[in-house]
């Protein structure tokens, strides 16, 4: 390229900025210098973050709630994350087909990832991505999350909101959301509020944050919102967007959006470094060498602990070579 990537994903180029999604996706050598260049000029655009079960109609909801951001004039991105194809590895990418109809917007930028296997209902590059449309321009940015359940609460240390989505008739399954879920949720929304059992699902989720104690009386805390929306009539969707901003606002002026963001870097270091670890295993110990310490644990002439002490000191985290020696040595003997 005669023109610097970085350089042109910061001038606006929707064509750079497609073409650096895809190297960060694929962990491309050169990506993480990218985003490193990048990062300076990312931390101004709100993170939201729309998670719920499947069929709840979070796709929709993104597409009116992007409609709706369009016409306050700001530059949108959206992340969507559908499951991996178990067979192929990629993506149905089903909300790609449903948010056709904003592709033709110069504004918006729409990219659908692959889950991969990732736990948390994340792709383990959502929150590069996310960081890219950031440093672009982008005044918001939307990720959609596989779906709801114990795994899915990762998308708290990607999102500044959070907005749990729940449907009528869900029955037992809304008791689901005390276990894990219930916590993560700045703002609930009970879609498909046209059809019978709306208000008694809001009235049910207003009894569970209650019973949690996430409704406070203080104003300096978070008062959960309990939104009812109709995503293809398009109804209750200015609100939702107006209580987006409010909760932006009550970050910004409470303390607690520099608390989030020291939360969300702490827990990104400690996956960066997880990975940057896993990466140099992988490239010093054989795949060879990698069964016969296996074999050795499960026959017991090894133990697990003393395995992982050596392989930690194989890629530089000993103490010493003696240590080493000892290390190799415990790992081979009977436990």
């Amino acid at each position: 390229m005669s023109t610097d990537i970085v350089e042109r994903v910061l001038s606006g180029d929707r064509r750079a900025l497609a073409r650096m999604v895809t190297l960060i996706e694929n962990e491309a050598p050169e990506a993480r210098d990218y985003l490193a260049r990048l990062y300076p000029q990312s931390g101004r655009a709100q993170i939201v973050g729309f998670t719920g079960s499947p069929g709840a109609g979070k796709s929709t909801l993104v597409t009116q709630v992007v409609r709706e951001l369009r016409r306050r004039d700001l530059r949108i991105g959206v992340v969507a994350v559908d499951p991996s194809s178990p067979f192929t590895g990629g993506a149905i990418l089903g909300d790609r087909i449903r948010m056709q109809e904003l592709a033709g917007d110069p504004q918006v930028f729409i990219r659908s990832m692959a889950s991969r296997g990732s736990l948390g209902g994340l792709a383990a590059s959502t929150r590069d991505v996310a960081r890219a449309l950031d440093a672009a321009g982008y005044d918001v940015v939307i990720i959609e999350t596989v779906g709801a359940g114990q795994a899915e609460v990762e998308i708290v240390r990607a999102a500044h909101t959070v907005l749990v989505v729940t449907v009528p008739g869900m029955g037992d399954d809304i008791q689901a959301l005390k276990a894990g879920i219930l916590e993560i949720a700045d703002i609930f929304v009970v879609n498909k509020a046209d059809r019978p059992g709306a208000d008694q699902t809001a009235a049910e989720l207003r009894m569970l944050l209650s019973l949690a104690g996430k409704q406070p009386k203080s104003a300096e805390v978070w008062r959960v919102p309990i939104l009812k929306t109709s995503a293809t009539l398009g109804a209750g969707i200015p609100e939702l967007v107006d209580a987006l901003f409010r909760h932006r606002a009550f970050l910004s002026e409470s303390g607690q959006l520099t608390q989030r963001n020291q939360r969300q870097v702490r827990s990104e270091v400690l996956a960066l470094l997880q990975h940057t670890l896993g990466q140099r295993l992988r490239s010093a110990v054989a795949e060879d060498e990698w069964q016969r310490l296996i074999d050795e644990v499960v026959e017991r002439r090894a133990n697990p602990y003393s395995v992982a002490e050596l392989l930690a000191r194989r890629v530089g985290l000993g103490d010493s070579k003696e240590d080493a020696v000892s290390s190799r040595e415990g790992a081979t003997s009977a436990s």
